[in-house]
């Protein structure tokens, strides 16, 4: 089906202008475990919304997509987030910390990361719906390489989840539709989807939202509400049978609260926001979150004036360096929906998109079926031109080790495994894997030559320079495993250079390996 430029962007404008009426609404009872019993705005709004990072955070990577187009990935995103986002608390902080020692994403989001698994991502799914409206498989794949910045394991998920769910929202309204859509991309035995399921079992038994709040919890518990509260000072009344959930837990049930208040608020839009208000936790980004999604379903059109009145156009912005220039911060809803509506054409290309249609352009969606991930599929379409593209789904790419870095080059793609770490020990060999797949449509016998340039102090155990067949066929690829002796190296950082080229092809990639000396 195609969707036309005019409901296209009253969905956009009603997914930000959603955003920002749930996290007005839930920022105040953020990270207090409670129930909630609020039928409005708490704070005084004379002065316009307050600012909050659950918006504005997608400003610096829409920046990045203004730039790179449907180039952007997670190293480009992670540059941006570098240059341009303020907070170092948690997840933020230690992403960037990583990212500054030369771990590249997905490892920047792993490593020594407490909260990879908390709700610092998936506040960050709009743009991606946006920007892919009623093409989720391409939503979820630009979800992901933002989670992987600081986040992995159920914290990405979470993101995949919403991206999925709101990009399928632009051509479908039925919630438990999206809802079946959403949990298609992400591990089915995973926490975040056994809260939801928890969630919406609920609802279909008629349990009540506070017993619904502790079953939720329960199946995958968190920590958000009991931030900075000693246990014995945690207010017992509705809580009771509330379990203590490892710290940074947080992504799996708030997820699902933003589900509950969903289907507990009957899909009204003021009833459901202070539903998912209601169940605590991490208020504004549950609030936030199902905001965006019901402005999608809805449009900006349809949104009450009771909620959209108070807040104006007006977007504030918190978390974003204005300093250094750099990032165009938008002023109101408007000015962001209009700078999407903008990119979103050569985002998709004319394969999607169609420039010609009356009234402005319209947009190729999936719908029904097609909507969800394609299991067994073991291929996309490509985006541009015809064929078959080898990159990996959403799906495929949320089973990845975070151990493993993809690196996409014009003649080829490499996959380095670090098997398991991102350090090596003194006295240990210290193996990794690579995997190098063509990216040519023609199925003709290559060779590809991967070449090790290896620091001072480190040798390998076997050659350092193999010429490989690569087979072109589909998904055929060339893999090798290198073995590293470090024991002379002064350095705590190792770092080598994996040079990958095609024999008869000018093309080539360099992959840096960073390994740090553990204690």
């Amino acid at each position: 089906m195609k969707l036309d430029f005019q409901t296209y962007r009253d969905k956009v404008m009603g997914c930000w202008a959603g955003k920002n009426i749930g996290g007005v609404l839930g920022a105040p009872f953020e990270g207090k475990r409670q129930l909630n019993e609020v039928d409005f705005y708490t704070q005084d709004l004379t002065m316009g919304p307050p600012p909050n990072d659950d918006l504005d955070l997608q400003i610096v990577f829409l920046a990045a997509v203004e730039r790179y187009g449907r180039n952007v990935n997670a190293s480009i995103l992670g540059e941006y987030w570098l240059s341009y986002i303020i907070p170092n608390w948690v997840e933020y902080g230690q992403g960037k910390a990583n990212l500054r020692c030369g771990l590249t994403p997905p490892m920047s989001g792993y490593v020594d990361n407490e909260y990879r698994n908390s709700c610092g991502c998936f506040i960050r799914s709009e743009l991606w719906a946006c920007l892919c409206p009623g093409q989720p498989e391409l939503a979820a794949r630009y979800a992901y390489e933002d989670g992987i910045v600081d986040h992995a394991g159920e914290g990405v998920y979470g993101e995949v989840f919403f991206a999925a769910m709101q990009s399928a929202a632009f051509v479908e309204s039925d919630p438990q539709a999206l809802l079946r859509v959403g949990l298609s991309y992400i591990p089915a035995d995973c926490a975040v989807a056994r809260a939801v399921r928890q969630a919406m079992d609920c609802h279909r038994q008629g349990v009540s939202l506070p017993e619904a709040r502790r079953r939720i919890h329960n199946a995958a518990p968190g920590t958000f509400g009991i931030q900075g509260v000693a246990l014995d000072e945690l207010p017992q009344a509705g809580n009771e049978g509330m379990e203590i959930g490892a710290p940074g837990f947080d992504a799996p049930e708030n997820v699902a609260f933003a589900v509950a208040g969903w289907l507990y608020g009957q899909g009204d839009f003021g009833q459901s926001l202070c539903a998912a208000n209601a169940f605590g936790e991490d208020t504004d980004c549950t609030c936030a979150s199902l905001g965006a999604t019901l402005g999608i379903v809805l449009g900006a059109s349809r949104l009450p004036e009771r909620w959209t009145a108070p807040l104006g156009d007006q977007i504030a912005t918190l978390c974003i360096d204005k300093t250094s220039g750099g990032v165009w911060v938008p002023k109101t809803v408007t000015e962001l929906t209009e700078r999407v509506l903008r990119v979103t054409p050569l985002f998709l290309g004319v394969e999607l998109c169609d420039l010609l249609a009356p009234g402005g352009y319209a947009i190729l969606c999936r719908e029904g079926e097609g909507l969800l991930a394609r299991e067994g599929d073991r291929y996309l379409p490509r985006i541009n031109g015809g064929g078959k593209d080898q990159r990996l789904t959403a799906a495929q790419k949320c089973a990845l080790s975070p151990f493993v870095t993809i690196h996409e080059f014009p003649a080829f793609t490499v996959y380095v495994d670090r098997m398991g770490s991102a350090s090596f020990r003194q006295g240990q060999p210290r193996s990794f894997r690579v995997r190098v797949v063509s990216s040519h449509t023609q199925c003709r016998q290559e060779w590809v030559r991967i070449r090790l340039f290896l620091p001072k102090g480190v040798c390998a155990d076997s050659a350092e320079e193999l010429l490989l067949p690569l087979n072109n066929l589909w998904k055929a690829g060339a893999e090798a495993s290198f073995t590293l002796n470090a024991d002379e190296l002064a350095s705590a950082k190792l770092e080598c250079l994996v040079d990958v080229s095609l024999e008869g092809r000018h093309s080539n990639g360099q992959v840096k390996l960073v390994l740090y000396r553990e204690a």
